[in-house]
């Protein structure tokens, strides 16, 4: 049995472990203790707050084998982008071009540095032990953020974007930074992430990123064919964000060209399809042709939890029914509410 909830302190050497072994220029987790202490009591912090208006609070979700006791897994989601700031991106333009003289008409995209995707609810951090990734728990792990917005509508912002790690060599270097923003930065793609620290809102950007159009043709062919291309360790992350209804628009990533994907609250399955059922203590086992695969959360707050479970359809129910080992994990009793949504 695995189970999704807010870290704690006692995860951090675990997640210590868990960065050690990502793959470099991957936006994961931070990768010293200092780092990864500071994100902990930081979402600690944000769990715990009261909040009116979205703002600095991330909170941050581990997943845990229950039978191992072991962290498997990371996920994140920032109240607010650029909420100290600004969040910058590269904005994906077309220009059309015309000569009249010439009877030439043609189209040439360029890259605009912008500002656009600033106040969206990130979704970040996303990573899950192999072992698990084609699991129904990846699922869970990366739904688990939204399921947390919709039971706390009022802490986060109606539209969200996931910025996906691009192309890297396995040196860790990028072909789109080597062509961009090497030229600006004077220095190696890991160098610059290191500096910047995995944010997209420092001033840096300002002062160093160029301030107009850059012309994708005068790019070399291979920043042409990194751009929006994700790195393979962020397939089963592309997987599951576009089957819950997020899309790569126009913008992509500043630094190794990665998609950045987004979408309205309203155009994903988990605010549209989710359920709010009460709990029934769990009888005699369901007919097994009716049964489906839901992802069950509880708790808005520093204790939510969330599972996955294989019940009879939920759509034509008001109540749900757990086994009493469910219901220990989740913390709650008959009577109580959860929400639910089909993996």
């Amino acid at each position: 049995m695995y189970v999704v909830r807010p870290v704690e302190v006692a995860d951090i050497a675990a997640l210590e472990s868990l960065a050690a072994v990502t793959m470099p220029g991957v936006h994961t987790l931070p990768k010293t203790r200092e780092k990864i202490e500071q994100a902990v009591e930081r979402s600690l912090a944000s769990f715990s707050a009261h909040v009116d208006i979205p703002s600095e609070e991330s909170y941050l979700f581990v997943l845990e084998s229950l039978a191992e006791r072991k962290i498997c897994g990371t996920a994140s989601i920032f109240a607010s982008a650029g909420s100290n700031g600004t969040y910058f991106s590269f904005r994906n333009d077309v220009i059309q071009q015309v000569s009249r003289d010439l009877n030439i008409s043609h189209s040439v995209h360029a890259l605009t540095l912008c500002s656009e995707l600033t106040a969206y609810s990130q979704l970040s951090s996303f990573y899950v032990d192999p072992k698990v990734q084609h699991r129904p728990e990846a699922a869970l792990l990366s739904r688990s953020r939204l399921l947390y917005a919709v039971q706390a509508p009022h802490r986060f912002g109606d539209r969200f974007f996931v910025p996906l790690a691009g192309v890297t060599d396995d040196n860790g270097g990028s072909p789109f930074w080597d062509a961009l923003g090497r030229k600006f930065f004077k220095m190696d793609f890991l160098d610059a992430e290191r500096t910047i620290g995995g944010a997209r809102n420092r001033t840096l950007i300002v002062e160093l990123m160029p301030h107009y159009p850059v012309y994708v043709p005068l790019l070399p062919g291979d920043a042409q064919a990194a751009m929006g291309q994700i790195h393979p360790s962020g397939e089963t992350a592309f997987n599951l964000l576009t089957s819950e209804g997020f899309e790569a628009d126009e913008y992509i990533d500043i630094f190794d060209g990665g998609p950045i994907l987004q979408a309205h609250k309203h155009a994903l399955r988990t605010f549209t399809s989710s359920l709010t059922r009460k709990v029934v203590n769990a009888g005699a086992p369901a007919d097994t042709d009716a049964v489906a695969s839901y992802a069950i959360a509880t708790r808005p707050d520093q204790h939510f939890r969330a599972v996955t479970l294989a019940c009879p359809a939920l759509e034509n129910t008001d109540t749900i029914a757990l086994p009493p080992e469910v219901q220990d994990i989740l913390r709650v009793a008959e009577g109580d509410s959860v929400t639910c949504v089909r993996i």
